[in-house]
């Protein structure tokens, strides 16, 4: 039997022990709720589907190589996977390359306009090779509207912080829109990314995505109105389909503040040389650092507007500045 006072010891000891764990542990609570981490853009992939799949395949080999360095959480997709949606050969291309990142960083897609016949929207080889079944057993994949993957929800976490993807057809319904309103509405609690392919210009939103096609369907500008500004907790929203970079900061109903991009490199030689885009979130900042680099080139774009800082508040348990 001990002796009291090395009982003694061995209780304060062990006290000791657990005081410094929990110190420890709260610690380290507090370096993850303020890890910096990455989420990519894929824009416009359509060139390198029908004429360059190498350059393709290079982007996703860079994500998978800077996926633990750069701790990419998510890779976004933003339409125009191909270039002629009947083409079996250019989906065989993209799927080549996309699945490179399975079970190494969670992706997203939304079919452009090159994505499906747009006269009745027949999205057959997207959904073929990126049906609901494709991304049904990924834990960080929330669900789709109807039969398809034409519109989908997807998840992540980081830095103590819960975030929502809506990937949104080319130029949404009024009935998907509805549907994009109930999906965030359902989730308050979560920063919600929306992904579309037509949305912005370079210098304003586009107004002209579904009329341009003559099609049913809403414009950048609409999508704004109806359904962008009247949800709270949607504080980013990225696109494609025309050329060059764009960025505005738009003020929502609630008082929000909502970061609008346009990322297209298609029309650039060799069909985009290569360029994604990379936003690296900084809680401690509260900023996001946008970067824009090529794996093919293997350089960064330093210009101002592809190389630059946006600030938002990641403090709050909402994304509403204050």
């Amino acid at each position: 039997m001990l002796n009291p006072s090395v009982r003694t010891i061995v209780r304060t000891g062990l006290l000791t022990i657990i005081f410094f764990v929990s110190a420890a542990a709260s610690a380290q609570d507090a370096e993850s709720a303020a890890e910096s981490f990455s989420v990519v853009l894929l824009p416009d992939t359509q060139n390198y589907s029908e004429k360059y799949p190498d350059t393709y395949v290079a982007q996703a080999l860079w994500i998978r190589q800077q996926a633990k360095q750069d701790n990419i959480k998510f890779v976004i997709h933003l339409g125009d996977i191909v270039q002629k949606p009947t083409q079996k050969p250019e989906w065989e291309n993209a799927d080549r390359a996309m699945r490179l990142l399975d079970g190494v960083v969670p992706y997203s897609m939304a079919p452009g306009n090159h994505d499906m016949v747009l006269n009745n929207r027949d999205s057959t080889l997207y959904n073929q090779y990126y049906s609901p079944k494709r991304f049904a057993g990924r834990k960080w994949y929330g669900g789709h509207m109807g039969e398809t993957n034409d519109n989908n929800y997807c998840f992540f976490e980081a830095s103590g912080m819960k975030f929502m993807i809506i990937n949104l057809e080319f130029a949404p319904r009024d009935e998907t829109l509805d549907w994009a309103a109930g999906i965030t509405e359902k989730y308050p609690d979560h920063r919600v990314i929306v992904a579309t392919h037509c949305y912005m210009r370079p210098k304003q939103r586009d107004t002209s995505c579904a009329t341009s096609y003559k099609i049913a369907g809403n414009s950048g500008e609409q999508i704004w109105q109806k359904l962008i500004r009247k949800q709270p907790n949607i504080f980013l929203v990225v696109s494609g389909h025309v050329l060059g970079v764009g960025m505005q900061t738009s003020v929502n109903d609630a008082g929000g503040k909502v970061l609008e991009m346009l990322t297209d490199y298609q029309g650039l030689p060799n069909g985009g040389d290569g360029w994604l885009r990379s936003l690296k979130f900084v809680p401690a900042e509260n900023k996001i650092h946008v970067k824009t680099y090529s794996p093919v080139l293997d350089r960064e774009n330093t210009a101002t507007k592809e190389s630059f800082s946006l600030d938002y508040p990641m403090t709050t348990a909402n994304s509403k500045s204050d």
